[in-house]
């Protein structure tokens, strides 16, 4: 393994996760649909773009599978994000190529991942795996089921609320992961506590906002 060109991916890696880290709380904070909110939200994809990409390269170098899942199911939630966006202003709300594209990948890594988990149970790694494998899962049949009949003119609101809040708990996550190496904290809290606090929380402004826009039942929750 080349050490020098390892130690420059990581570097990237750390700079990009640091950069998503801190400038996703300014688009959630500001207000929705502003210039600020859009422009943190793209620093904040493509810090994830870099994360991800610099993970997956990684990953084979260090023999790590559960980096190359994590990674890419990650970035697939900060992808269907931005993209619900982008489709919104350029496709007419239509999934192109590279969207089902991605959403195969999602749902192809989040399988493994799932049964990656059940394998390497009772690893603390096993719950984590199966957990993320999940929701990885139900986030992908969400998107198909979306992109196959979608009819509320609303829908891209939702689904990239959820990407992007998501992706940022994914961050989050990983953040806890390599800082919160306490002894008395068990893996499985370091790596979950933001999932655990983040989707109900994420699932409870959904329904506000849903109530604020007269929505009675939408099928892009999380839950």
């Amino acid at each position: 393994m080349n050490t020098t060109f390892f130690n420059t991916l990581l570097t990237i890696h750390i700079i990009c996760g640091a950069i998503g880290f801190m400038v996703a709380p300014i688009a959630l904070i500001v207000k929705k649909g502003s210039v600020t909110h859009r422009k943190w939200g793209k620093v904040f994809f493509y810090a994830m773009t870099g994360v991800a990409s610099t993970a997956i390269i990684m990953a084979p170098m260090k023999d790590n599978q559960f980096l190359t899942f994590i990674a890419i199911f990650s970035y697939y939630l900060a992808f269907s994000g931005f993209r619900a966006v982008y489709r919104k202003r350029h496709t007419g709300g239509k999934p192109v190529f590279i969207d089902w594209l991605f959403l195969v990948l999602d749902l192809t890594f989040s399988v493994g991942l799932f049964i990656f988990g059940i394998f390497k149970l009772p690893n603390a790694f096993g719950i984590i795996s199966m957990v993320f494998g999940t929701l990885g899962t139900l986030l992908g049949f969400r998107d198909l089921s979306l992109f196959i009949r979608s009819k509320n003119k609303h829908d891209w609101i939702f689904a990239h609320m959820t990407g992007m809040v998501t992706a940022y708990i994914s961050a989050v996550s990983a953040f806890s992961a390599v800082n919160f190496n306490f002894e008395w904290m068990p893996p499985v809290v370091q790596w979950l506590w933001p999932t655990i606090i983040g989707v109900p929380w994420l699932t409870r402004y959904s329904r506000a906002y849903r109530k604020k826009l007269g929505i009675t039942k939408h099928r892009t929750d999380v839950t």
